[in-house]
């Protein structure tokens, strides 16, 4: 969750860390601070955002630090403020670090480390690991120091260390939380993600689970947890800085919101094969035999990444008749689940970071099963840990509530489904007919940009609702689900997607005149369900928010308002239907005064369990 970012270089450091911290900021924004080291230390820190820090630095008069790390926090142990914010430091005030992470045996260590004389200022469990590496920093250099001490530490991390004492160096280590070493010239920067790190180069190292590194402004070594001298290959980053700016757009969420005509191009882009009906997905590195010998699919992931699993189960289970589950990666590992080789689980997440997604690949691959990924970030941690799997080239995502990740994972879903319904009960013709569905996908979405207006209007009418509820059917219940989650999650109004058939089981007893219903409601083989659902919400004075296919003009008679999206075929109706529900919670949450970008109490990549 939080974001950590350390340089040594050439340059003043205090400027270079917190606009790296600036770019992370959608890891966590409850606090931030900054330690700088040259023969001496300089700390500040305050609750707040980064701006706050940024107003409180006075830039000139800190040029003669070239080395520092920096931290934006997303609070677990401790509630935010001055002192829980990091960077935290030891009783003399020599050593600084910086944490992503959660020390599980911190109690323990907490109490001995008092017993030893140690004074402990704030309520977070990071404070322990700084404290540890002053009992060992006595008699030994801060690499080895760092070591010691992280062999006494139990759960993970990402940290970067500094010390007054040797100012010509950073030590940062990682267990299960992501850190990332950019290479540049006469300058190094440490960080959890690329997003600090591209403006200045774009090679990189990736530090793998148990891995330190010893970092000086000219070189670097990296170490596992032993001592052992560890190879490491230097990677190029594919996208550049503009890919983090807001080119224009008021908000990221909103570019990222406009830029899925794209994202979802590059999703499918050279990976179809239109004269074959087929696709192309080499990372999965599967021979047609393993292919076909598939007898079950279970898609683990958590939130929107969730979401899009369940759409897949939906898709492959019609159209390739292939067994899946969607399984909550919360969930998975502590259920004991039984796994066997002809079954493959796939993975889903955005950063390619989450703890719990993690934690439920290394449970699976532990049963034997073969596990693929599908993500975003090329060199994350699922990436490396997989036996193969999918990238889904969105580019970075800023906004913490996801839009274009999930419509890219929907992409790559349906990409799938052809693959294997191809092997199965899919014709050449059939094959043919959804590649071509699926290119004209980037252009239908623009022209529902084109209801934007319109839909700003509703959420003018509805924007100081206090609930809401999201109903759907087959493909679309993920949707309303996902719809659900983005109007809560950037708003903070209180929604529910529910699949349309069991509003009457339970929900049907909040309907009145102030309660907004969503309904998807296309031309496809359940519409007459849905409507008569809409019939029940309307006899109760519920007003109705209706997605529709563009020229059905019966839906006016029953809906208070409607969203035309263009005709479609049935396959790929959640790329489309999900659109409207972003630009709906969007713009109730910006006409409410949110923060849309940085909603509260939320983090983009969730890597905490």
């Amino acid at each position: 969750m939080c974001g950590i970012v350390g340089y040594i270089g050439k340059k003043p450091a205090a400027k270079t860390i917190v606009c790296g911290l600036k770019r992370m900021e959608y890891r966590g924004y409850d606090s931030s601070g900054i330690a700088l080291v040259d023969g001496e230390m300089f700390l500040r820190k305050c609750k707040g955002k980064i701006s706050d820090l940024d107003s409180k630095l006075d830039y000139e008069n800190l040029t003669q630090y070239h080395t520092g790390i920096g931290h934006t926090r997303w609070a677990t142990h401790g509630v935010p403020n001055e002192i829980n914010a990091h960077p935290h430091t030891d009783c003399n005030s020599e050593i600084a670090l910086v944490h992503n992470g959660i020390i599980e045996n911190y109690l323990v260590l907490r109490k001995k480390l008092q017993e030893h004389g140690h004074i402990l200022k704030s309520d977070t469990d990071t404070e322990v690991i700084v404290h540890l590496i002053e009992y060992f920093y006595k008699d030994n250099p801060l690499i080895e120091a760092v070591r010691m001490a992280l062999t006494k530490v139990e759960g993970t991390y990402g940290i970067a260390v500094v010390s007054s004492r040797e100012p010509e160096r950073i030590v940062a280590a990682k267990k299960g939380s992501p850190l990332i070493l950019g290479v540049g010239e006469d300058e190094m920067i440490v960080a959890s993600d690329a997003s600090a790190i591209v403006e200045h180069t774009r090679k990189v190292i990736y530090l793998e689970d148990g891995e330190l590194v010893e970092i000086k402004r000219d070189g670097f070594q990296t170490f596992d947890i032993n001592k052992r001298i560890v190879s490491k290959h230097i990677e190029d980053i594919d996208w550049d800085i503009e890919a983090i700016e807001k080119q224009g757009f008021d908000h990221f969420m909103l570019k990222e919101i406009f830029e899925q005509p794209e994202t979802i191009r590059n999703a499918f882009r050279g990976r179809v094969l239109p004269l074959t009906g087929n696709v192309r997905l080499d990372g999965l590195q599967m021979t047609d035999e393993e292919l076909n010998s598939i007898e079950k699919i279970i898609f683990i992931a958590c939130g929107t990444s969730w979401h899009a699993g369940l759409i897949g189960e939906y898709l492959i289970e019609e159209y390739a008749r292939i067994p899946v589950e969607a399984e909550y990666a919360s969930e998975f590992r502590y259920r004991k689940p039984i796994l066997n080789k002809h079954e493959l689980v796939f993975v889903i997440s955005q950063s390619g970071e989450t703890a719990d997604t993690l934690a439920a690949l290394r449970e699976a691959k532990q049963k034997g099963a073969r596990v693929l990924g599908i993500t975003n970030v090329v060199g994350s941690t699922i990436a490396r840990e997989t036996d193969g799997g999918i990238y889904i080239h969105a580019g970075p995502e800023i906004g913490v509530a996801s839009t274009k990740a999930f419509t890219s994972q929907i992409t790559v879903l349906v990409l799938l489904t052809i693959l294997l319904s191809r092997r199965h009960d899919m014709t050449l013709e059939e094959g043919r007919a959804v590649i071509q569905a699926l290119e004209k996908v980037p252009e239908s979405v623009e022209r529902i940009f084109g209801m934007n207006d319109s839909i700003r209007e509703i959420a003018e009418l509805y924007k100081d609702k206090s609930n809401c509820l999201f109903l759907g059917r087959g493909l679309h219940f993920p949707v309303a689900l996902e719809g659900a989650l983005k109007l809560k999650e950037i708003s903070y109004v209180h929604a529910e997607g529910y699949p349309a058939a069991e509003m009457k089981h339970g929900p049907i007893a909040l309907i009145d005149e102030n309660m907004p219903v969503v309904f998807i409601a296309v031309k496809d083989e359940v519409y007459d369900k849905i409507t008569s659902n809409m019939l029940e919400v309307k006899a109760r004075s519920g007003r109705i928010i209706a997605i529709a296919s563009e020229g059905d003009e019966e839906i006016k008679e029953i809906a208070d308002h409607v969203i035309y999206i263009p005709e479609h075929s049935r396959i790929v109706s959640p790329l489309l239907t999900v659109i409207p529900l972003q630009m709906l919670a969007y713009h109730i949450a910006v006409l409410r005064g949110c923060d849309v970008d940085q909603p509260r109490n939320l983090a983009k990549s969730v890597t905490v369990e």
